[in-house]
């Protein structure tokens, strides 16, 4: 077997659910095609065993035959060899597929949500994605298992009724015909099914974001007295899973309850007609233990395949929300323009003029205000943006030019210094970084060389603020748009940083999104937002006296303090 993963996932088909399940079983091809063969050998050994029980009945015990009895019971001997080790085989092979396909998935996902960088928190909740690494794998790996296992029942089906309609044609038709009617009869089962699984598992998806959000959080929310509200919102939600969870088990029941009623029917419907025959004498009473083994044997095929259609059922709702993340496409940089810089950026949805090489503050009556113009300025939300005179989506290298740096931002794990600058990176670049963002004694503490977790778990949220502020200063774009960057640290730190940024970023344009009187009072220029428009402009104080409603956004409704 091939170690896992594989180096190279492959590029999936991912036009539809049902594409890319196809495309998981070619990428295995060679894999699920030797699992077929044994779980083909494993279910056809399984179904000769009534015909050398009948046989050994019928010529051994009834005929007296010592020999044939002999015979007949050493190919049963020799069959069940051959189950016990086409199932280990099948069983060793079908582990692998799991596990390689789930791998496949891991990769492509991962790859693709690379990719999408910044894109993807904003188009798709942590929740989803968390939900296609811990269980849709799980649902698109049993459906390459259940290819195996499906295969061999199938086969074993032909054979069977073949075998019976040598033996008994009419008991050969009534496995030929009954057989499709069963399927026929629990098809409907299936779509409800489906919906309410898929209804589950986005419920599901939503509730791991909330909790995800939740634990992020839960040091604010302990701070404002948040917790009874938002547990009561997670306790609602769940309460939702749990409702959906049910509806999805009550059709999965009605599916299991099929899987044994309806072959049940089936076999009493062979076995009653195979006595008949008995007792008309048109089959000896070896042929009728044969009928009767073979009745009881189907029970396994058939409700194979009906775990199959379950599993094929659940690898859909799994393989759609898979083929919903790959079909978010990474915000394009595919500008052919290279304005000289620095260079004048404007907003025109809300009339914002970022002249460059200064420091420019937004301050806005609503946060979402200045978070859409950032989402703008960094083209991470539609608009029409100037850079230099030129559409900002006809930039070239877009993403190297113009960084924005919001909280939502993640440390990622390895060294401190590979978290906040890529290899190579001078130290006097990031030393200065890190001064700049007050966070000094964070490196000092720690070490440069200390391994970080994954998100920066160790670090308080107020530290995770300041390095990933040092992260974006020792990028040092042309342009940097900061959303709220000193919200989570305390006012003595915070005036560090206000007072640091306008040297750091000296000849370079800096746009900062708060309504931080600190900052604001630092800023070269400063912009006041109301209803998604720059309603006035100025320096902070400047702002404080001549516009009544600067002053409550920035004070907090509070009547400013005489200088």
């Amino acid at each position: 077997m091939n170690p896992l993963p594989e180096k190279d996932p492959g590029s999936p088909d991912h036009r539809s659910p049902a594409r890319y399940l196809l495309w998981l079983l070619r990428a295995e091809w060679r894999g699920v095609l030797v699992g077929a063969l044994f779980g083909v050998g494993w279910m056809l050994s399984q179904a000769l065993m009534p015909a050398a029980i009948g046989r050994a009945i019928g010529d051994g015990v009834a005929g007296r035959d010592d020999r044939a009895l002999l015979v007949w019971t050493g190919a049963l001997l020799a069959l069940g060899g051959v189950q016990a080790a086409t199932g280990i085989l099948r069983h060793r092979r079908a582990v692998f597929l799991w596990l390689s396909s789930a791998y496949r998935t891991v990769q492509i996902v991962t790859r693709h949500a690379t990719r999408l960088g910044a894109t993807l928190p904003r188009r798709l909740g942590a929740g989803e994605v968390v939900s296609i690494g811990l269980s849709d794998v799980a649902h698109l790996g049993d459906v390459v298992d259940i290819v195996c296992r499906g295969s061999g029942a199938v086969v074993a089906i032909v054979v069977v009724a073949v075998v019976l309609l040598a033996t008994a044609p009419k008991l050969g038709l009534i496995v030929l015909v009954g057989v499709p009617l069963v399927l026929l009869l629990a098809a409907p089962l299936l779509r409800p099914f489906r919906e309410r699984e898929e209804a589950h598992r986005e419920l599901v998806g939503e509730l791991n974001g909330r909790a995800t959000d939740l634990v992020e959080g839960l040091r604010i929310l302990r701070g404002i007295g948040g917790e009874p509200l938002f547990s009561g919102r997670y306790r609602a939600l769940s309460g939702r899973v749990r409702d959906a969870g049910v509806a999805a088990a009550r059709a999965e029941s009605r599916i299991s309850g099929a899987e044994v009623l309806l072959p049940g029917l089936l076999i009493a419907a062979v076995t009653w007609a195979g006595a008949h025959y008995v007792a008309r004498g048109e089959i000896g009473v070896g042929d009728l233990v044969a009928c009767y083994g073979y009745a009881v044997f189907l029970i396994v095929p058939l409700r194979t395949i009906g775990e199959a259609a379950g599993k094929i059922t659940k690898g859909l709702v799994a393989a759609r929300r898979v083929v919903r993340l790959l079909d978010l496409a990474p915000d394009p940089d595919a500008g052919t323009a290279r304005p000289a810089g620095p260079a004048e950026l404007v907003d025109i949805a809300s009339g914002l003029v970022v002249r460059p090489g200064r420091v420019t503050a937004v301050a806005a009556a609503q946060p979402r205000d200045a978070q859409a113009i950032a989402d703008r300025l960094g083209r991470y939300a539609p608009g029409d943006v100037d850079f230099a005179g030129v559409p900002l989506r006809e930039v070239a290298g877009l993403r190297r030019r113009v960084l924005v740096a919001v909280n939502e931002d993640r440390l990622f794990s390895g060294t401190l210094a590979e978290a906040l600058a890529p290899p190579g990176t001078p130290p006097a670049v990031l030393d200065a970084a890190l001064r700049a963002a007050s966070a000094e004694d964070i490196a000092a503490a720690s070490g440069l060389d200390r391994h970080v977790a994954e998100a920066g778990r160790e670090f308080s949220g107020g530290q995770r603020q300041r390095l990933r502020l040092a992260r974006a200063l020792a990028a040092d774009p042309e342009v940097l748009v900061l959303v709220e960057p000193t919200s989570a640290v305390d006012a003595h730190t915070e005036a560090r940083i206000a007072d640091r940024l306008g040297e750091a970023r000296a000849g370079r344009t800096t746009v900062v999104c708060t309504t931080s009187p600190l900052m604001l009072d630092r800023a070269d220029h400063v912009a006041f937002v109301e209803d998604g428009r720059v309603v006035a402009e100025g320096t902070h104080r400047d702002l404080l006296r001549a516009e009544p409603r600067y002053a409550a956004a920035v004070t907090r409704g509070e009547a400013p303090a005489r200088r």
